[in-house]
């Protein structure tokens, strides 16, 4: 990994510019699920699978199954110290509950009962460690009071229900302690330190299209619209975003244009569409 280019300031002198990443080397154990769950959702496209595309899945399943007690970096890539990540464990039960899903696909029927009772105890886990009484919600990780937007993934993974009350109550929390006075959700508070480094972030796009999309699978059909159109409201003059925006100006920030933001848009665009049909 090479150090920024000093003579390169960056766009407005936001440096570092950077070459490469250093999370290159970071354990992140939402892979698993990340891709179980795309492979889930093209199971009738995929059909047959070939005995490598087979063995694949199988072992990223019992990866899941066999990492995911272990502390991570998470879905953010943070600098500092790995940690029991709520949405890594959740994503390790996406991981398995895809798998047993698949399991007749994969020629894997056999492991079904070990997965099974592996995900019930990443479940459990999750209901425990990851609820904070205090905080009135699911927090950033097991046995912590911080909030973390990552958390609004568990009704769109199908974990709970976004009626759940524990759901309604930490969406609540977050808007209450992770929404800035634009009505833009952060991924999380800086200043619990997590990052590992100094400064600030703008509010990230894909966490405020995160949230417009359970507040309308919640039923709460008029927030989640006025939401969803307030983000879009950032977009530049040939309908593009970046991954955050600056809460002070109103600027677009980070990355750009945004993938993540993009896909979070037309989730969340469906997802209202959908609740105000039903």
């Amino acid at each position: 990994m090479r150090s920024r280019p000093r003579w390169l300031s960056g766009w407005r002198q936001s440096g570092p510019v950077r070459v490469g990443n250093g999370a290159w080397d970071q354990p992140q154990l939402d892979v698993y699920g990340e891709l179980l769950d795309a492979a889930f959702r093209l199971r009738e496209q995929l059909g047959e699978m070939k005995p490598a595309t087979r063995e694949f899945l199988v072992a990223l399943a019992d990866a899941a199954a066999r990492q995911w007690e272990q502390p991570d970096n998470g879905i953010w890539e943070v600098r500092g110290e790995p940690r029991h990540f709520l949405y890594s464990k959740l994503m390790c039960w996406v991981a398995l509950d895809r798998a047993i899903s698949l399991a007749e696909q994969l020629h894997a029927t056999h492991r079904v009962d070990e997965w099974s009772s592996t995900a019930a105890s990443i479940r459990a886990a999750i209901l425990t460690r990851g609820w904070n009484e205090a905080a009135g919600a699911f927090t950033q990780a097991f046995d912590s009071p911080d909030l973390d937007a990552a958390a609004l993934m568990m009704p769109i993974v199908g974990f709970v229900p976004a009626s759940d009350p524990r759901m309604v109550s930490a969406v609540d929390a977050m808007m209450r302690r992770l929404t800035d006075a634009r009505g833009l959700v952060y991924r999380y508070r800086t200043e619990s330190g997590v990052d590992g480094i100094t400064g600030k972030e703008g509010t990230f796009l894909l966490c405020t299209f995160w949230l417009a999309r359970v507040l309308a699978d919640g039923g709460r059909t008029s927030e989640a619209r006025a939401m969803f159109e307030n983000a879009v409201s950032h977009v530049n003059d040939v309908g593009l975003l970046a991954a955050e925006i600056d809460s002070a100006t109103g600027e677009q920030l980070g990355n750009f244009p945004q993938a993540f933001s993009h896909v979070g848009l037309v989730n969340a665009a469906w997802a209202i569409h959908q609740a105000e049909q039903s």
